[in-house]
Formats: structure tokens, C-alpha cells, sequence
């Protein structure tokens, strides 16, 4: 049988800027071949038909519903649409987030407020609308996508990102315990810096001069283990943490970087 056999999966952001295997992609995918339907959502519609075409003869287990997740009402009536469709909701994944460079004196108070509503914020809001389902069934499991800018200096300064990524590391701690004794376990996965589209699509216009090649590079020489891994490996931390085999784990984190946080230099 497999992990996620008749369960409901939300998971945000589960398109991405480019082809190739976004985190979000990834995640709604493999859930899919682990049994579960699986509602994907993205601001944009367009960026999931990918992810789609990815999952192959099980794009069927696959709803694509647009949502703004930085919006109460949008998250509100996307959560009803799962409901609706499926009577439950087992598994929500928050995998929206994005950087913005900048420390606090070059960076507007516009785009560091966009940062916390992106990368903060509607990990609150789908909580917000996710957490009563849950409690209402007796249990389900959460896991919300941080950064290892959470917890290092990675390389640029993006302090809203940063400083953003580290409050879904506590939001999750905190939840998790608020919510234990319902049965609905809360932890984070923190990626590190992975090869994914949006390197191409975004972090190579912000750094590097928009070479590509010199940040691959740069975030390469990061990373003890000598080689980037991608979305599949945020995936499969994600589908641990959220299937049944983690039943005892709640309020913690699984790093996915090549060793790279426990570098000391």
C-alpha cells in the first residue's frame, strides 16, 4: 500500500517560474505516486501545467486550483474547494516563498512588507483555514518550507527572507505544540540551495553580474557533499515528515542542503 493511499494533500506553490523540478512540483508529484489526491495550488494556473504533464498517467490525482495565499478570502475558498471535492484534508504543504535582495537600508518598506505577506504570512493564512478541517477529523500533518537563510548567511544579504523563513521555522514549532494533543503534527523542511528554476529564472538576474554559470559556481563550492541536489530531494523530506512513518516527530526540522549549514567557514 502506498504512504499516502486515500489521503487529501494541499500544496502551495506547486507550480514554478520554469521547467525543471521546482520544489513545489516535485512535492505534489511524488504525492501522487504515493496514493494521495492532491490539490495544487498556485497564484498562477499556467506554472502547473508542468507539473502535470510531470506526474504522467497520474495527472488525474492532480487538481490544479489557483489561489492567492497571501489573501484571507482567496485562501478561504480554496480550502472549501478541497473540502468540497474530497472531505478531507490530510496533508497541507506551504511551499510558497521567494527572496528579495537587500539589507535593511537599501531595501523599501514595500518590498519587505511583500516579504513577510509572501513568505510569512500565507503560511498564517492557510493554517488560518486548514487547522479547523483538521481538528474537526481528528489529525493531519503540516509541513512548511523554510530556508537555510533561517539559519546562516548564505551568500547575499535578503534580510526580509531571511528574517521571514526563520519566523515559519517558529510559527511551525509553536503550532505543533498548540496542536499535538489533536493530533495534527507541525514541522519545517529547510532547503539549501538547490538547482532548481528559479536559480535561472531569478537569482541569476540578483547576483552573479545574471551569469548563471558564476553563481552555480559560487552556490557549488557551498556545499560539502560536492553537488546540488534539486526539488526531489525537498520532496522526499517533505513526504516523510508528512506520512505515517513520522507519526513521533512534531515541531521540528530536517535541513536538505549537502552539509552545508555545518560548515563553519
Amino acid at each position: 500500500m502506498k504512504r499516502f493511499e486515500g489521503k487529501v494533500a494541499i500544496v502551495t506553490g506547486a507550480g514554478c517560474v520554469g521547467p525543471g523540478w521546482g520544489n513545489g512540483r516535485a512535492i505534489a508529484v511524488r504525492l501522487a505516486e504515493e496514493g494521495a489526491r492532491v490539490l495544487a495550488v498556485d497564484r498562477e494556473l499556467a506554472r502547473v501545467e508542468e507539473t502535470l504533464e510531470r506526474a504522467g498517467e497520474l495527472r488525474s490525482s492532480i487538481r490544479a486550483v489557483q489561489c492567492d495565499v497571501t489573501d484571507s478570502a482567496s485562501v478561504a475558498a480554496m480550502v472549501t474547494t478541497a473540502r468540497d471535492a474530497f472531505g478531507r484534508i490530510d496533508v497541507l504543504v506551504n511551499n510558497v516563498g521567494g527572496s528579495a535582495a537587500g539589507g535593511p537600508v537599501e531595501m523599501s518598506e514595500d518590498v519587505f512588507d511583500a516579504q513577510v505577506d509572501f513568505n510569512l504570512k500565507s503560511v498564517f493564512l492557510t493554517c488560518k483555514h486548514v487547522l479547523p478541517v483538521m481538528e474537526a477529523q481528528g489529525g493531519g500533518a503540516i509541513v512548511n518550507v523554510s530556508s537555510t537563510s533561517a539559519l546562516r548567511w548564505t551568500g547575499a544579504a535578503q534580510v526580509a527572507y531571511a528574517a521571514t523563513k526563520a519566523g515559519v521555522i517558529q510559527f511551525s514549532r509553536v503550532v505543533a505544540v498548540q496542536y499535538a494533543k489533536k493530533g495534527i503534527r507541525v514541522n519545517s523542511v529547510v532547503p539549501g540551495q538547490l538547482h532548481t528554476p528559479m536559480v535561472e529564472a531569478r537569482l541569476a538576474k540578483q547576483r552573479a553580474g545574471g551569469d548563471i554559470d558564476v553563481l552555480l559556481r559560487q552556490r557549488l563550492a557551498r556545499i560539502p557533499l560536492g553537488f546540488m541536489g534539486d526539488g526531489r530531494d525537498t520532496a522526499a523530506a517533505v513526504l516523510f515528515l508528512a506520512a505515517d512513518e513520522a507519526r513521533f516527530i512534531t515541531g521540528t526540522e530536517v535541513v536538505v542542503d549537502g552539509g552545508m549549514t555545518v560548515r563553519c567557514d
